[in-house]
C-alpha cells in the first residue's frame, strides 16, 4: 500500500508540476519588432488597354488594291495604310477639270463681248449726243435724232445683257471649280492614311476585297496612350491619387515588374462589383514591351503611402477586427495581457499596423497564452 501511495503521490506531483508549468511558468514569446519605411500598397486586377484606339476605314467604297502595312507595324501620321481602285474617280476628275477649263474659256469670251458692247455703246452714245445737238439747231431731222437715241438705248441694253451673262459665266466657273475640288477630295479618299502616329493592331481587309464606306480596314492605337485599367476594391481605394507610383506584373511575364504611375481615376465606381477603376501608365517602356498586347491580364500594386516607423501584426493574431480596432496580446513588464488597440494601414501580406500599444505586441500562435502569465520576448532572428 505504501508503495502504491508513493507512486500515486509521484504521479500527482508530476501532473501538478506539468499543470503549473502549463499555466504559470514563464514562457518565451515572439513579439513584433518596429519596422521602418514600410510601403502601404493596394492590389488591383486589370487589363492592358489603350486610351486612343481608332478603327479606320474609307469614306467611299471600292476594291482594295494596296495594303502596304500589317499588324504590329508602326506608322507615322499621314503614312499610306491602304488604297482603293481609283481609275473611275480619276476619269471623273479629268472631266471636271475639262469642264472648269471650258467655263473659264466661256467667261473669257463673254468678258471680250462685254468690252466690245461697251465700246459700241459709247460710240452710239456719242453719235446720239451729236444728233441731239444738231436737231436743236435744225440741221438734222427729229426722226434722225430719235433713231440715234434708240440705237444708244439698244446698245446700253446689250451691255447690261452681256454683264448678266458674265455674272452667270462667273457662277458657272465657280461651280466647275467646286466640282473639281469635290472630285479631287473623293479621289484622295481612295487612299487611307494614318490620322496619327500609331501602331497597327489589326488588319481587317486584304487585297482584292471590297471595302464598304465606313467599314473598318485597320485598328490603330497611339502607343503612348497604352495603360493598365485596374479595378481596386473601393474599401481599399481611399487615399489613391494621380501620380502615385505603381508596380505592374503581366500574366505573360510574372517574374518581371514594370514601374508605372496612376494617370487617371474614374469619378464613378462600379456599382455592381463595388470597385474603383484606376488607370496606370508605364513610366519608361519601349514600344516593343509586352504592354503592346491589348487585353492581357495584369496585376497592379499601387503604393499609397509609406509608414516611417510602425509595428505590424498578422491579421490572424488580432481578435475582433473591425477595420479600425482589434484586441491583441501584449507583453508589458514581463506579463501577458490582452489590449484593445487602434489599427492603421493594412499591408498586402496580411499584416496590420498596430498603433500605440502599451507593450510589445505578441505574434506567437500559442494556445497557452494567459492573462498575467510571465513571459519573456525572444530575440529577433
Amino acid at each position: 500500500m505504501r508503495r502504491i501511495a508513493a507512486i500515486l503521490a509521484a504521479v500527482l506531483l508530476i501532473a501538478g508540476g506539468g499543470f503549473y508549468w502549463r499555466l504559470y511558468a514563464e514562457i518565451p514569446v515572439r513579439v513584433a519588432a518596429p519596422e521602418r519605411n514600410v510601403e502601404v500598397r493596394v492590389f488591383g486586377i486589370g487589363t492592358v488597354e489603350a486610351q486612343v484606339v481608332s478603327k479606320v476605314g474609307f469614306q467611299v467604297g471600292g476594291k482594295v488594291v494596296a495594303t502596304p502595312v500589317d499588324q504590329g507595324d508602326f506608322v507615322k501620321a499621314g503614312a499610306l495604310l491602304a488604297r482603293l481602285d481609283d481609275e473611275a474617280q480619276r476619269a471623273k476628275l479629268r472631266k471636271s477639270e475639262a469642264a472648269q477649263r471650258q467655263a473659264a474659256a466661256n467667261l473669257a469670251k463673254i468678258v471680250a463681248q462685254r468690252e466690245r458692247a461697251e465700246i459700241a455703246y459709247q460710240q452710239k452714245k456719242n453719235v446720239s449726243l451729236r444728233r441731239q445737238t444738231l436737231a436743236t439747231r435744225g440741221t438734222v431731222s427729229t426722226e434722225t435724232a430719235e433713231d440715234a437715241q434708240a440705237a444708244e438705248d439698244i446698245a446700253q441694253s446689250d451691255v447690261k445683257i452681256i454683264e448678266a451673262d458674265a455674272r452667270v459665266a462667273t457662277v458657272l466657273q465657280e461651280d466647275a471649280e467646286a466640282q473639281r475640288q469635290i472630285d479631287a477630295v473623293v479621289l484622295a479618299q481612295h487612299a487611307l492614311v494614318a490620322p496619327f502616329d500609331a501602331r497597327v493592331i489589326a488588319r481587317h481587309k486584304e487585297l482584292g476585297s471590297i471595302a464598304a464606306a465606313g467599314e473598318a480596314v485597320f485598328t490603330l492605337v497611339a502607343p503612348e496612350s497604352i495603360w493598365i485599367r485596374a479595378y481596386v476594391d473601393e474599401a481599399l481605394a481611399g487615399g489613391l491619387s494621380i501620380g502615385q507610383p505603381a508596380h505592374v506584373r503581366l500574366r505573360s511575364e510574372p517574374e518581371r515588374q514594370v514601374a508605372g504611375e496612376i494617370v487617371r481615376i474614374d469619378q464613378e465606381n462600379d456599382r455592381v462589383t463595388e470597385e474603383r477603376r484606376v488607370y496606370v501608365r508605364c513610366r519608361e517602356c519601349s514600344p516593343q514591351h509586352q504592354l503592346r498586347f491589348l487585353g492581357e491580364q495584369a496585376e497592379v500594386e499601387i503604393v499609397k503611402t509609406a509608414v516611417p516607423e510602425g509595428v505590424f501584426v498578422p491579421l490572424r493574431r488580432i481578435e475582433g477586427y473591425d477595420g479600425r480596432s482589434g484586441t491583441v496580446w501584449t507583453l508589458r513588464d514581463g506579463r501577458l495581457a490582452k489590449e484593445r488597440v487602434q489599427l492603421g494601414a493594412r499591408l498586402l501580406d496580411g499584416r496590420v499596423e498596430v498603433k500605440a500599444a502599451s507593450g510589445a505586441v505578441v505574434i506567437d500562435e500559442r494556445s497557452d497564452l494567459r492573462e498575467g502569465r510571465a513571459a519573456r520576448a525572444l530575440a529577433p532572428p
